[in-house]
């Protein structure tokens, strides 16, 4: 029960529900004891005395005992489903929040299709045994406890009978328990590598389609779906093997009543009608035990979903506010890194190696290397996506962990190389970082972004409603919404990591237009592959392999005769100066 202990913060304060559900279970039990009680009754002092005078009071009282249980039957299943769901929703919604406060380091390797799997199905997996499972624990104690009560006053003999019949259906019991656990654990982690094959299947299908990758898709997810279907099919094999087991255990506690209890009967220590109520209780007692095969294999499934849940509640928050962080307002944007090393995992090779710069506010710092050279390490550093094991970050000569993380983060915007734009309206996608914005403040972001003529070409402008993932526009198109969105939000620091590769040359040189006025007053990091994105920074950082291999302005970099920088400028360069070579000559 460990699993429901440290769970317990989500469906206690909903106590009130469930025990007056309990309570509702109370009288559906005791009422459901009644009826043995009343046809002893009947056969013993109506039939076999023939005082057919009951009768009538006997349906009556059936009629009204009926609708009391039908009534409590109604509140008793209400009442548990609304503790079961209202649970679930405030724990979903706990899972929802972490999720967003988690840092970049639990993404870099979780399953998207894991992770809805675990908001959905486990959550689901976890209210039912809420709404269902605890109620019928409980029912089952209460069945057994009056039904024994009742035993006890017809026979004593035969109630010590049945009780000698118990310890073997808890064994079975205990054991089914022990191998359905484990098993269950498998159906919910094949389950969750399904629904991971399934998103990245439909995320990719461009990719799929453009490879002709169809059948080596159907031949994973057939793997993935097999797999699934095994772990089913082991639990199912488990389940088949107990059932029947505690079954024949029940039945042969049957035979041994009937035949003890005729005994009784022929010799007049019982009577026929206390047989047949006896009978009856016995399977009150056999059908709630062979029923909690069932109940543990819901508490098993809800146990295995409650641990995968708490593995999300439970990963730390690596990137948390310290102390008593400074709320900032606006911030200047004078950004200095002062030897600073950091590597993203334990087993991986350094991304950054004593990094060394400043950037005055105001200043444009270009960012050029290889991909794995530490371009965008440095930018996610700054807004403290990651920390860095070692060095500091400063801004405006403080530390970034002495800012809270919303003001920093508020003060930097960043365009990234891979734009994702939500299913919702391009005026709200601009805004989203300002959903108060007026609409004047949008449209003029969109026009320094070069977005305001293609958005008011479409059907909607401004309110036309994007499909998932921007999925309608191109890829320039996209990303030019994504600079509106960072510009709207007037950062003090600006990241661009490679937000015109998207764009051809001539957007290009328009959105360099706008960005030279966009840029004034804010410290700007440009990560890019194109010289021409660099060429007016006011210094360019060429990193190699985590370290700053040169330094220095377009003109200083290209003035070298060897160098990366240098290298990387013939490259793109030269087949210009040949073309040109060959129109003059």
């Amino acid at each position: 029960m460990d699993t429901f202990k440290r769970l317990k913060q989500f469906y206690w304060p909903y106590k009130n529900y469930f025990l007056w559900s309990v309570f509702s279970l109370i009288f559906v039990s005791g009422i459901t004891v009644i009826y043995p009680m009343v046809l002893q009754f009947t056969i013993d002092d109506v039939i076999l005395k023939q005082d057919y005078q009951w009768v009538p009071y006997l349906a009556i009282g059936f009629i009204i005992v009926m609708a009391v249980k039908g009534t409590a039957t109604f509140f008793h299943q209400y009442l548990g489903d609304l503790f079961g769901v209202t649970a679930v929703y405030k724990l979903r919604e706990a899972l929802y929040e972490k999720l967003q406060f988690l840092p970049f380091r639990y993404y870099d390797n979780a399953k998207t299709g894991d992770l809805m799997s675990r908001l959905t199905a486990d959550v689901e997996g976890f209210r039912f045994f809420l709404s269902f499972g605890f109620a019928q624990i409980i029912n089952f104690l209460l069945l057994v406890s009056f039904s024994l009560a009742v035993m006890f006053y017809y026979s004593v003999p035969l109630a010590f009978v049945t009780l000698g019949m118990l310890p073997f259906l808890a064994v079975a019991v205990y054991r089914f328990d022990k191998r359905v656990h484990p098993a269950f654990r498998g159906i919910r982690k094949s389950m969750g590598r399904l629904n991971t094959k399934v998103q990245e299947n439909i995320s990719g299908i461009n990719t799929v389609k453009s490879l002709s990758r169809e059948d080596f898709e159907i031949g994973k997810f057939v793997n993935n779906n097999k797999d699934y279907r095994d772990n089913y099919l082991t639990t199912s094999d488990i389940w088949a093997r107990y059932f029947p087991l505690m079954e024949l255990i029940g039945n042969i506690c049957v035979v041994l009543l009937l035949s003890y209890g005729g005994f009784l009967v022929l010799n007049g220590n019982l009577n026929p009608g206390e047989l047949v109520a006896f009978f009856s209780l016995v399977w009150y007692i056999i059908w709630p035990i062979m029923n909690l095969g069932f109940v543990i294999n819901t508490f098993s499934q809800s146990k295995a979903s409650g641990e995968r849940l708490l593995e999300i509640l439970d990963e730390p928050e690596d990137i948390q506010n310290v102390g008593n962080p400074l709320e900032v307002e606006r911030i200047k944007g004078h950004v200095t890194f002062k030897n600073v090393t950091h590597k993203y995992a334990s087993e991986d090779d350094l991304a950054l190696k004593n990094v060394s710069f400043d950037a005055p506010q105001g200043t444009t710092i270009g960012l050029l290397g290889a991909t794995g050279s530490g371009k965008t390490t440095i930018t996610q550093l700054i807004s403290r996506f990651y920390e860095p094991q070692k060095g500091e970050i400063l801004v405006d000569g403080r530390d970034i962990k002495d800012y809270s993380i919303k003001s920093l983060r508020k003060n930097v915007g960043v365009v990234l190389q891979e734009t994702f734009l939500f299913s919702s309206s391009i005026r709200d996608n601009i805004a989203y970082g300002d959903p108060d914005v007026e609409f004047d403040k949008i449209v003029e972001a969109a026009k320094r972004a070069q977005a305001h003529d293609f958005i008011m070409e479409l059907p909607d402008g401004y309110e036309t409603v994007l499909g998932e993932r921007g999925m309608g526009l191109s890829g320039g198109q996209k990303q030019r919404i994504a600079i509106a969105r960072a510009i709207l939000t007037d950062p003090s620091i600006l990241i661009l990591d490679d937000a015109t590769s998207a764009v051809d040359m001539e957007t290009e040189f328009k959105i360099q237009k706008a960005f030279n006025e966009v840029m004034k007053g804010r410290t700007t990091f440009i990560i890019a592959h194109r010289i021409s994105s660099l060429k007016h920074a006011d210094e360019i950082l060429v990193l190699e392999d985590g370290e700053i291999a040169e330094r220095g302005t377009h003109e200083e970099l290209i003035n070298k005769n060897e160098g990366l920088y240098r290298r990387v400028y013939d490259i793109q360069y030269q087949d210009k100066e040949k073309i040109l070579q060959r129109q003059t000559g």
